[in-house]
């Protein structure tokens, strides 16, 4: 569904993206580890064109994906963005609203509002609090709802963990194979790289801005070299 091909992109005289070439395919997760500053935010930004990349390319459906935000989401490719950013003055729902903002399928905007509210129900209880007073784990929730308003066929999650007590990163990543089995293809930028890889088809390990290491999160999640680097084996041996 999604190719990203040999992209580069820079912040200035820094070089972010070093050739990064990635595959998502349709229905599938995909998942991207790394540490801080390794480039996953980077890349996941130059999808949905929030940054401009220097060269390379971006395959969506077969096509050249446009550059253009507001056509990026007309395509079918929504982000959920690191840090929720929700409006915190707008209520619950008018925050869903605005996730179908370029929409004009009324029957279906509420038919996806119904169904949003059964996968989070707690959102149907907090419809009309003021977003900035929902919990973090609600505002996670309400992020991830506002962007599946949008009738998305991609979506791009950016640390959906982040900041988030264990009990409650339980319960996205659950909600995250729920979004999958309703037929919806997933690309997951997560630090937490033991969770990242235990519900993905497919990851990458990025370092310094380049692919180092690919292939099914099975094979990844038993790498030793990924196991010390990633998923803490090496401290919990020496703790043993």
């Amino acid at each position: 569904m999604l190719n990203v091909n040999n992209l580069n992109l820079f912040y200035g005289g820094i070089h972010a993206l070093k050739g990064v070439t990635i595959e998502v395919p349709e229905g599938k997760i995909v998942s991207i580890i790394g540490s801080n500053g390794a480039g996953k935010s980077s890349l996941i930004n130059a999808v949905s064109g929030i940054v401009k990349y220097k060269d390379g390319e971006i395959i969506y459906k077969g096509e050249k994906l446009p550059k253009q935000a507001h056509k990026i989401v007309k395509a079918g490719i929504c982000q959920v963005p690191e840090g929720r950013v929700i409006f915190a003055n707008l209520t619950a729902k008018e925050n869903l609203n605005m996730g179908a903002f370029l929409r004009t399928d009324k029957s279906g905007i509420e038919k996806d509002m119904k169904r949003i509210f059964e996968l989070f129900p707690i959102l149907k209880e907090r419809e009309n609090q003021i977003a900035g007073t929902l919990s973090g784990g609600e505002q996670q929730m309400l992020a991830m709802g506002r962007g599946l308003m949008s009738s998305p066929e991609l979506i791009l999650l950016d640390e959906p963990s982040l900041g988030l007590a264990p009990l409650l990163i339980n319960t996205i990543f659950d909600i995250i194979i729920e979004i999958k089995n309703m037929g919806k293809t997933i690309l997951l930028v997560e630090q937490n790289a033991f969770k990242a890889l235990s519900i993905a088809d497919k990851a990458y390990v990025l370092e310094q801005g380049k692919v180092t290491v690919e292939g099914s999160a099975s094979e990844l999640i038993k790498n030793e070299k990924i196991q010390e680097a990633y998923l803490g084996k090496k401290k919990q041996e020496e703790v043993l």
